[in-house]
């Protein structure tokens, strides 16, 4: 009889450690606070012609400039490892338009962006990256996870779980220097980074030659 109630505790012990493991497995990997974002940034406007035929979007928000290009349809994406959005292949779900919170899959792994109520009080720090030299050298363009020319040079950013696109403001936490960045990608796929860089944005931040930096994000209220 002692021999079976050690037996049960032991088992019941055991339970209790599984559920714990299991709970801190699903614990979410963003940050959502309780607290709206206090600055809210004018946006500006407006539509010029594109070098690949359709109009561009031309944004002005807190100061930074924003050239917004839908990329064709034939151009391969920056992050092609992304198998599905929404179940569909992705080019397919850019041209169907269900991209800005979809689920997506990489690796076989499914990733379920956050929801934009949630988006509106989300701020985190981590270690941010950069990406963008390898189009250097390719010929051609490439585009991003929602269907925009991608920039290297520009003002630019890929997130795993923020819909897409939004505004964010990243502050490099080593120098406390701060922009503000359109995220129109997915990524990194890296474990322990929180957010990729265009390199123009991550000169702008000074890491660009370290390559990463410990970085406050938070998205920001943009208003037309």
């Amino acid at each position: 009889m002692q021999g079976n109630r050690k037996n049960l505790a032991s088992v019941f012990l055991l339970l209790l450690w599984f559920v714990f493991v299991s709970c801190q497995a699903i614990r979410t990997t963003y940050d959502v606070t309780e607290e709206t974002v206090k600055a809210t940034y004018k946006v500006a406007k407006f539509t010029a012609k594109s070098a690949y035929g359709a109009g561009s979007l031309i944004y002005h928000v807190g100061g930074f400039t924003f050239k917004v290009v839908a990329a064709p349809l034939s151009w391969p994406l920056t992050r092609q490892e992304i198998e599905t959005i929404d179940g569909l292949p992705p080019k397919e779900a850019i041209r169907q338009k269900k991209v800005k919170k979809s689920p997506y899959v990489v690796k076989g792994r499914r990733y379920v962006p956050m929801s934009v109520e949630q988006a509106r009080h989300y701020r985190e720090t981590g270690i941010a990256s950069w990406y963008g030299y390898e189009t250097y050298r390719q010929k051609g363009g490439r585009m991003t996870a929602n269907g925009e020319a991608f920039d290297p040079s520009g003002l630019s950013a890929a997130h795993k779980y923020l819909p897409l696109p939004t505004f964010v403001k990243v502050t490099n936490l080593e120098n406390r220097r701060s922009i503000i960045l359109r995220v129109n990608d997915r990524g990194p796929f890296v474990d322990g980074r929180i957010i990729d860089l265009s390199s123009g944005a991550a000169h702008k931040l000074g890491f660009y030659n370290k390559g990463t930096a410990k970085v406050r994000v938070e998205t920001i209220s943009a208003e037309g």
